[in-house]
C-alpha cells in the first residue's frame, strides 16, 4: 500500500503534515508559554471566554461582545424570555435567557489565573420575594452557600454579577450547583484570563 509520502517530495510532505497538525490542533500559548492540553477552549481576544447559559445559539450583546452558546452544563433546562426589560446592566440581552435546575458546569481551558464572572437575574415571574430562589454553588473550591438570588439582585428583573478569582491547574473550570429552595439559575458565565 502506497502512502502520501511515497508520492510527494519529503520537503512538501513535511510542510503538509505541519499544516494539517496546525489546522487540527492550534497551539494557544498559556501563561507558562506551553500549548494547552488537547481539547481545551482557546481564550478569546482580550483574554475572555463568554458563555450564554440559556441559549443554543451565539449571542452578540448591546456592546458588540460575542457570547458562545451553552454547551458545558451537564444537566438542567433552559428558558428564553426575549421580551423582558432588565435593569442594572448595559447588556440586558445577556440576562433574558437562563439555565435552571443544573448541578454542574465544566469547561476545558488552559491552566492559569482567571476571574470568573457569574451573571444572574430573577426572570421567572413566580419568584417575587426572598427565600424563593436559594441555592449554593462552588467555583473551583470556593463555596457560596445559601445564595438568595432575589436578595442579592435587590429584586426581580435586575442584573447581578458575582466575580470569583480562581487558579486553574488541571485544565478544567468546574462549577457545582445545589438547589435549596427553588432551582439554581444562571444567565451567563465570563471567564477572564488574568496576567
Amino acid at each position: 500500500m502506497k502512502t502520501l509520502s511515497s508520492f510527494l517530495p519529503s520537503s512538501l510532505h513535511t510542510g503538509l503534515v505541519a499544516l494539517l497538525l496546525l489546522s487540527v490542533s492550534p497551539a494557544i500559548p498559556t501563561s507558562s508559554g506551553a500549548a494547552p492540553a488537547a481539547g481545551t477552549t482557546p481564550v478569546a481576544a482580550g483574554g475572555t471566554i463568554r458563555i450564554i447559559s440559556g441559549l443554543s445559539a451565539p449571542l452578540t450583546d448591546e456592546k458588540g461582545e460575542k457570547w458562545l452558546p451553552s454547551s458545558d452544563f451537564l444537566d438542567g433546562d433552559t428558558m428564553d424570555r426575549p421580551e423582558l426589560a432588565i435593569a442594572n446592566t448595559e447588556i440586558p440581552s445577556v440576562y433574558r435567557s437562563e439555565r435552571y435546575g443544573m448541578t454542574r458546569f465544566v469547561r476545558r481551558i488552559p491552566n492559569g489565573n482567571y476571574l470568573v464572572k457569574l451573571h444572574f437575574a430573577v426572570t421567572y415571574k413566580a419568584i417575587d420575594g426572598p427565600r424563593q430562589c436559594v441555592f449554593s454553588f462552588d467555583v473551583e473550591g470556593r463555596a457560596f452557600k445559601d445564595f438568595d438570588l432575589f436578595v442579592r439582585a435587590d429584586g426581580a428583573l435586575k442584573a447581578y454579577v458575582e466575580s470569583i478569582p480562581v487558579a486553574i491547574r488541571d485544565g478544567d473550570l468546574e462549577i457545582k450547583f445545589t438547589g435549596l429552595s427553588g432551582n439554581p439559575t444562571i444567565s451567563a458565565i465570563e471567564i477572564v484570563h488574568q496576567p
